[in-house]
């Protein structure tokens, strides 16, 4: 099949209805023809009082560009020369071109064409103001939902704090308040007890101290889970042998000789099932918290 052959109005036509902005110049940067939408877009935004861009020299405007995007013109001109002296076969970019009427972004390329009549570079621009615009939108929506995630590790960050600094405060407070129950009220109750007390108020007191032990022996639950049985006094001298008290201090606090001190916590190392007398009795008591 032969070549077929395109009249030079036809190859105009086809020339002029390509949306990007083309022109084309020789190896010097002179213009040598535009198509229509080049013409049209000069003239909307004014970029030269001429219509007719023919002869113009393409690279000199760029080199010369001082206004807002001088930089991007001469970077544009730097490409081109490259493209003209087939160091390579085409230079892409895209630039910024704001006008009046709005922001607009435009992609460029240069291709290296040669024939009979010499080195020809063709530039097109196309219009990428779209692809701008969403890529700005998607930046943006990126750079919120960043602070958002950024808000919410520093609220998460503080709200673990405010629970490590409850928790703590709950300690020490629930520390206090045992201590208190163990030092001021116990004792006084053992004292009360080695009274001269009608059967009814022993009953009344013995209930009383069952209950202030329920609340105040933190080893309760420990020793249940390991499913040690203790007495109400032995819960009391365990207590406060971890608090590191003497048998001399226990005995007097608890209203006891220091021999049923000794006698409880020989049963404690039982029960607890510390057969090795290396074995620290409050050391242990304490690891059990």
């Amino acid at each position: 099949m032969g070549k077929i052959a395109y009249s030079e109005s036809l190859i105009r036509k086809i020339f002029d209805t390509l949306s990007a902005h083309i022109v084309i110049i020789d190896d010097q940067g002179r213009i040598l023809a535009t198509n229509a939408a080049w013409d049209r877009f000069s003239g909307e935004n004014r970029l030269t009082g001429q219509m007719d861009f023919k002869g113009m020299n393409y690279l000199t405007v760029c080199e010369t560009a001082t206004e807002d995007g001088a930089e991007d013109a001469k970077n544009v001109a730097g490409g081109i020369r490259d493209v003209i002296e087939n160091k390579c076969r085409e230079f892409l970019y895209d630039y910024p071109c704001h006008s009046p009427g709005g922001k607009q972004w435009f992609y460029m390329r240069a291709v290296r064409m040669e024939d009979s009549d010499g080195v020809r570079v063709i530039i097109s621009h196309e219009d990428i103001t779209e692809l701008k615009l969403a890529q700005e939108a998607l930046q943006s929506h990126q750079e919120s939902l960043e602070e958002k995630n950024q808000s919410l590790e520093e609220a998460n960050i503080a709200l673990k704090v405010l629970i490590r600094q409850g928790e703590t405060d709950k300690a020490e407070m629930e520390q206090r308040f045992l201590t208190h129950i163990k030092t001021f009220v116990l004792p006084y109750i053992n004292k009360l007890k080695a009274g001269n007390l009608k059967e009814r108020d022993m009953t009344l007191l013995g209930l009383l101290e069952d209950q202030l032990n329920g609340v105040v022996t933190p080893l309760m639950q420990q020793l249940s889970n390991a499913q040690v049985m203790l007495t109400p006094q032995e819960m009391q001298v365990a207590a406060l042998v971890k608090e590191g008290r003497t048998s001399a201090e226990i005995a007097d606090i608890l209203y006891i000789s220091e021999a049923t001190v000794s006698f409880h916590r020989r049963n404690l190392r039982s029960k607890l099932g510390l057969q090795n007398r290396q074995t620290n009795l409050r050391s242990f008591l304490l690891s059990m918290s």
